[in-house]
């Protein structure tokens, strides 16, 4: 059987969407309130766990079963173009699934209850029965809740080992989970076509264009809002401040995309997502000062 080219086994695990996880994991570290110095061993092996191996395994299987979707869409992609041939993109899917869950496990019981549940989202995300990408809204939550909420959980539980984290962390965790559906919806917009033709309902094609759009929109701004209140609450003002300007500075991307959906989708990705993501790590260091630890 002829084996993949190196190069296109990279491709397929796709590096450039390790970042947002990675930065979840990040937000937990820092959240958590724990001593960085003397966990930084475990923490980088949780960045490599967020982004090389959990990331990296959602993509391959989201690759694998998504090839005929792929085909009409993005036929240059590994898989539809053949440079990853046979069944060799089930067999990287499943060998990185498996790495994910025994790197997790050295690490800390609740990061690897965290990273396990992560993977089992993945799975059930693009792979039948359940294939919850066919629903947008089940779809997007499950792989918004894999990259921001358990990712950041999995920061946390990497500190603090046995001890579970902090119920804020939580909540935070949640929140920004909720905003990123929207930004999940925002990569439907480059599919509709293979989507509607293979029948996948993402949101564009449930909704319409327009519709997508504006909920798309919705779902990021409603739960910072939420966070702003949340850091006022506890007495964390600046902060909350801070997150205001960021959730703001998104408002005038927002107008412009909703003019036109498809042709500024990637332009609010490109930069309203940083300013999103700049206000997990900002209410992170908010619940870092509650731990009585100097920011």
């Amino acid at each position: 059987m002829t084996r993949p080219a190196l190069s296109s086994v990279a491709e397929l695990l796709k590096p450039i969407t390790w970042f947002p996880p990675m930065w979840a994991f990040a937000c937990g570290v820092v959240a958590s309130g724990g001593s960085f110095g003397d966990q930084w061993i475990a923490i980088l092996l949780g960045l490599v766990l967020a982004g090389p191996l959990v990331c990296a395994s959602s993509q391959a299987v989201n690759d694998w079963f998504d090839r005929h979707v792929d085909a009409i869409n993005e036929p240059q992609r590994p898989i539809p173009s053949g440079r990853i041939p046979g069944q060799w993109g089930l067999y990287i899917a499943i060998l990185w699934t498996g790495l994910s869950l025994l790197w997790a496990w050295y690490l800390s019981p609740w990061g690897f209850a965290a990273a396990g549940l992560g993977l089992v989202l993945a799975w059930a995300y693009s792979a039948p029965p359940f294939r919850l990408k066919q629903n947008g809204w089940w779809g997007n939550a499950a792989c918004a809740l894999s990259y921001e909420g358990l990712a950041w959980l999995t920061g946390a539980a990497v500190v603090l080992g046995d001890v579970l984290p902090h119920e804020r962390s939580f909540v935070l965790a949640l929140l920004f989970s909720l905003g990123a559906h929207g930004i999940m919806t925002l990569n439907d917009f480059k599919s509709i076509e293979g989507d509607q033709r293979m029948g996948v309902g993402s949101l564009p094609v449930r909704l319409g264009v327009n519709g997508a759009a504006r909920t798309a929109c919705l779902m990021m701004l409603a739960p910072q809002a939420v966070v702003v209140a949340l850091l006022l609450t506890w007495q964390t003002p600046w902060h909350a401040l801070a997150v205001m300007a960021l959730m703001l500075g998104q408002l005038p991307l927002m107008y412009r995309f909703i003019q036109d959906p498809i042709g500024k989708a990637l332009m609010l990705s490109a930069a309203g997502v940083p300013l999103f993501v700049s206000g997990m790590m900002v209410s992170a260091w908010a619940l870092r000062i509650g731990h009585g630890v100097p920011a």
